[in-house]
């Protein structure tokens, strides 16, 4: 545990944040506000991609290209953008992305051309998926352990609302008033969360503020922040004390990647980042096999995606709070000595459930598909789809900011590097993949995939803790750090 976290919970008279749980709540809201930029750029435009293709008189082959491109940079920018949030703040990291967002909305609405459609989705990623890795970040900077589950899963559940709703709204957009409208709606959308970021959210990075009762300075200073620190202040008996705020770090860029290859990351990175890949290859693809097998228009594809959206809510909500359960109950096993608990055990027990209704519902959704089964029984297993690969997404995310507490929002940098590459790698291959083999026997294929490749949390699960003794033993300084 990091010796911040230590010393909240041995008697220190700081608190180990000075926003009360009303305002962390608020504040994991807004930030997943913020995160939902993310989810809406990439969701809302998954109808509109048969009408982009005629309009712009290219294949959908081309214009799938696009979503692989955006993951590509979705994987690729946070890299940079989280190593400059662990170092120079959360706000001033968040306004840089954001305007990048809304230049790039404001060039895709307007754009005649697919060259155009193709560069500019790239800058429109840029800005907008580093906003999931600073969401965590702040999450990591305001929670303890036994609530950080909880607050991770309202945060992965508000992000994910994009998920259920944006391809509604983007298949109405698209009906109604054309694909373009889609990116004006992201830019009218995007403005409104730069004002919410501008005005209320505080700067929460440890080394510039403390547990928040430093005082803020330029882009740091919010309206909420000013006001909970007057009000510490007051009430506070004793002064912050220097001693409990981290030392300022120089940005590392390569933070991301020495997270990725760290030893107790590399597996579980790699684990989850296979059953995303499996999970927006099926989202890149439900649109066309919809409408060729089915016959429905982009209002329609959008509602089908609602299913995707309401399993992947509740599902993130409903683990969160499992896991803070959980992690409570094993403190208690452990007599409250967070020291030796295994966190593999605490965070990894149940990716065995999730993995297993994924690899099913990608199963059946491939078959019923590929048979013209009632697309009541696809709806189904795209429901217990998002729920699945949602849930695994936030055990998998939790644990990660636990164990690199004090680097969170490179840890989730990693995580989308790894999981972004290899997604667009799915989405590049899954039209073709489909093509060649046919709809049943392509996701038979992705699901033998994830089961072969489920021997990496295998590995996590059973060994980590022994890694964890080992390094500990060679470098017990760099494991303090690391281990918040």
């Amino acid at each position: 545990m990091s010796q911040i976290e230590n010393s909240a919970q041995t008697g220190s008279s700081e608190p180990y944040t000075i926003f009360t749980a009303p305002q962390k709540a608020f504040i994991v809201t807004t930030v997943s506000f913020a995160a939902t930029l993310s989810g809406f750029a990439s969701n809302i435009y998954f109808p509109a991609l048969p009408q982009v293709a005629n309009d712009l008189s290219v294949s959908t082959t081309l214009v799938n290209l696009t979503v692989t491109c955006y993951l590509i940079f979705q994987g690729l920018s946070p890299t940079l953008w989280g190593s400059l949030a662990d170092t120079k703040g959360r706000r001033v990291t968040y306004l840089c992305t954001l305007v990048i967002f809304l230049g790039a909305c404001i060039g895709l609405a307007e754009t005649r051309s697919y060259a155009q459609l193709l560069v500019l989705r790239c800058v429109q990623s840029t800005g907008s998926a580093s906003t999931i890795a600073l969401g965590a970040g702040v999450i990591g900077d305001i929670t303890k352990r036994e609530e950080r589950g909880g607050y991770m899963g309202v945060f992965q559940g508000g992000l994910l609302m994009p998920v259920a709703i944006g391809p509604v709204i983007g298949g109405v957009l698209a009906d109604k008033l054309g694909w373009r409208s889609v990116f004006w709606f992201l830019t009218i959308y995007g403005g409104v969360c730069v004002l919410v970021i501008v005005l209320i959210l505080p700067e929460t990075l440890r080394s510039m503020v403390g547990n928040g009762s430093e005082e803020p300075k330029g882009c740091a200073i919010s309206l909420l922040a000013l006001y909970q620190r007057k009000k510490h202040l007051r009430q506070s008996i004793t002064p912050s004390t220097e001693g409990e705020k981290p030392a300022t770090k120089h940005i590392d860029f390569m933070g991301p990647a020495k997270i990725l290859l760290h030893w107790n990351t590399f597996c579980a990175i790699f684990y989850v980042a296979i059953h995303y890949t499996a999970w927006q290859m099926i989202l890149t693809a439900v649109s066309t096999l919809v409408q060729q097998k089915y016959h429905t228009s982009e209002i329609q594809v959008g509602l089908i995606f609602l299913a995707n959206g309401a399993g992947s809510i509740i599902g993130t909500v409903l683990v969160g709070k499992f896991l803070d359960y959980d992690y409570k109950r094993i403190l208690r096993k452990y007599g409250g000595d967070e020291q030796r608990i295994p966190i593999e055990k605490a965070r990894l027990r149940t990716v065995w459930i999730w993995s297993a209704l994924e690899c099913v519902s990608v199963l059946v959704f491939g078959w019923t598909v590929n048979q013209g089964v009632h697309i009541s029984v696809p709806i189904i297993c795209f429901f217990v789809l998002g729920w699945a690969a949602i849930s695994l997404q936030s055990v998998i995310s939790t644990y990660l900011v636990d164990i690199h507490h004090t680097q969170s929002a490179s840890a989730m940098a990693a995580l989308n590097l790894v999981r972004c590459l290899l997604g667009a790698g799915g989405t590049a291959v899954v039209g073709p993949l489909i093509s060649s083999v046919h709809v049943g026997w392509a996701f038979t294929l992705l699901t033998g995939v994830m089961l072969f490749l489920g021997g990496l949390v295998v590995v996590q699960f059973m060994f980590g803790n022994g890694w964890k003794r080992k390094f500990k033993r060679n470098a017990p300084s760099e494991m303090e750090e690391q281990n918040a």
